[in-house]
């Protein structure tokens, strides 16, 4: 079972997470085959709100949490609050498992 990875953005964080989104890409990308979707957090216009969201594909919480530490946007101390949280796939990419 997977892992979902919530992130909340400190206020007033925008430059920082803007100035520090090449680097939280290119980390990510070695990882791609787990991560099952990822994502900024969106208002209703469209404009970024504030966190985001990594479901990552581990069997151990300790690769999860792991995964959130060396990420770039929180060395760059982007966010306020990070929760680490199992899920369980029930329907997933159009099928209920």
């Amino acid at each position: 079972m997977p892992y979902v990875i919530l992130t909340h953005d400190k206020p007033d964080s925008l430059d920082l997470r803007l100035a520090t989104r090449a680097s939280h890409l290119e980390y990510l990308r070695p990882f791609k085959d787990q991560v099952l979707a990822g994502g900024a957090f969106l208002t209703e216009d469209g404009s970024l709100a504030g966190g985001a969201m990594i479901v990552f594909n581990t069997e151990k919480l300790s690769e999860a949490e792991e995964l959130i530490k060396n990420d770039p946007y929180t060395k760059a101390g982007l966010f306020s609050h990070v929760e680490v949280k199992r899920w369980k796939k029930v329907f997933f990419d159009g099928h209920e498992i």
